[in-house]
């Protein structure tokens, strides 16, 4: 269990700045236990008879609120995409997302692939994690070519390179932005956003209607 502070996570105070101190417990969930449940069981019996180095590719497999995370090791990730569309029929990555735990130590950057296969009917998460000092992944886009803007707007946010994308730019910032938004080192306030000719103030600066 470890502490979030900011307005991450935090209803019902009022607070729009993200300055109130506010402060909640975060629970890191183990690897799940067979039986998983669901489709679950039969998608790890496919993955592991299609994948020998299965064991060696997952780090845990995590059932949470009716969901399957699979969190694969970094250097395994193209093989273990390529078995997912090839052999189990992940014909489609939805989205790829990221996400920032500063206290994760040499685990900082954390990307997340949403897959569907529409044979099947079935959807899976794959979680990969990254160190700070080293943001580098393979891109998935030779695998999933809808990868494309999404791997660029998770650089843009979070600052994880992808290695072999065809045009890792940014997508949503500036050529010349500074830092990546989303992670939780970034810091609030200081800027001002207009927006036809109306103009909403930085986020130091804002204050609660309620």
């Amino acid at each position: 269990m470890s502490e979030q502070s900011g307005m991450f996570g935090a209803t019902g105070s009022g607070d729009t700045s993200g300055y109130g101190g506010l402060v909640r417990s975060v629970f890191s969930l183990g690897s799940a236990e067979r039986p998983f449940g669901s489709y679950f069981d039969q998608v790890a019996d496919d993955l592991e008879r299609a994948y020998p180095d299965f064991a060696d590719a997952i780090e845990r497999v995590v059932v949470d609120r009716g969901e399957l995370t699979l969190h694969i090791k970094r250097v395994r990730l193209m093989e273990v995409a390529l078995i997912l569309r090839d052999k189990l029929l992940f014909e489609m990555c939805v989205g790829v997302s990221g996400a920032h735990y500063p206290a994760d130590e040499n685990r900082e950057l954390h990307a997340v692939y949403h897959l569907l296969s529409m044979t099947k009917n079935q959807r899976i998460r794959l979680e990969v994690s990254v160190p700070d000092s080293d943001p580098h992944l393979a891109s998935l886009v030779e695998v999933w070519a809808g990868c494309n803007w999404n791997e660029r707007e998770t650089f843009d946010m979070f600052g994880i390179i992808f290695d072999g994308h065809p045009g890792l730019t940014r997508i949503l910032m500036p050529d010349d932005w500074r830092g990546h938004p989303q992670r939780k080192d970034y810091a609030l306030g200081g800027i001002s956003v207009e927006y036809k000719g109306a103009e909403t103030p930085p986020p130091n600066e804002r204050r609660s209607y309620r």
